[in-house]
């Protein structure tokens, strides 16, 4: 009997409906525009915390617990989408996203903490430093891209909100690519607020 395929999982933080349709109107009248990305739907929008891209399915629950660990001892976070920006060259961009604001440092090291527990698993982490940021779209090799879409984002500025929890998700590749939810995780609260629902 074959084992059962590793899973794709990632750790985010998902702002809150009220962010994240501030920035999609923002957006909306870039979307049609000649050298436009190939736009991520707004139902994905996240930050990214921690990506493993192959995770062996008994690995998932001492993951879950590790992962609840670093969650749990986050400091309490405001943050705010600001700005945008493209990873590529100006010839060649690959990806436009929108940057994070507020309190980047606690975030940092919470993705800090996530990258230890899963190496404490002995499962593969990416060494590359945190840049904590949305994707919106991503440029496709050989299709016309216009870079100075970044520019035009450039001076957005999104409401602040308070980050209550924290998910670990399933990415599902294919024709009709989906994220599933498998736990979502509290960081510790803010003395005196009440963190935003999802």
């Amino acid at each position: 009997m074959s084992a059962p395929p590793p899973l794709r999982l990632f750790v985010a933080v998902a702002p809150p409906e009220a962010a994240l349709a501030h920035l999609a109107a923002v957006v909306a009248p870039l979307r049609e525009a000649p050298g436009a990305p190939a736009w991520t739907a707004v139902e994905r929008w996240h930050l990214t915390l921690l990506f493993l891209g192959a995770v062996p399915p008994a690995t998932l629950e001492p993951l879950t617990e590790r992962v609840a660990g670093a969650v749990a001892a986050a400091q309490p976070m405001t943050l705010q989408l600001i700005g945008g920006g493209r990873f590529g060259s100006l010839r060649r961009p690959q990806v436009l996203w929108a940057g994070v604001a507020g309190d980047v440092d606690a975030l940092t090291a919470l993705a800090g903490r996530l990258a230890r527990a899963a190496r404490s698993l002995e499962l593969p982490v990416d060494d590359r430093p945190f840049r904590p940021h949305l994707t919106l779209g991503r440029w496709r090799p050989g299709r016309p891209a216009d870079a100075t879409l970044a520019d035009r984002i450039a001076d957005y500025r999104g409401p602040q909100w308070s980050v209550g929890e924290v998910a670990l998700v399933r990415s599902m590749l294919g024709a009709n690519p989906r994220h599933d939810v498998i736990a979502v995780l509290r960081t510790a609260p803010r003395p005196g607020a009440v963190p935003e629902s999802h």
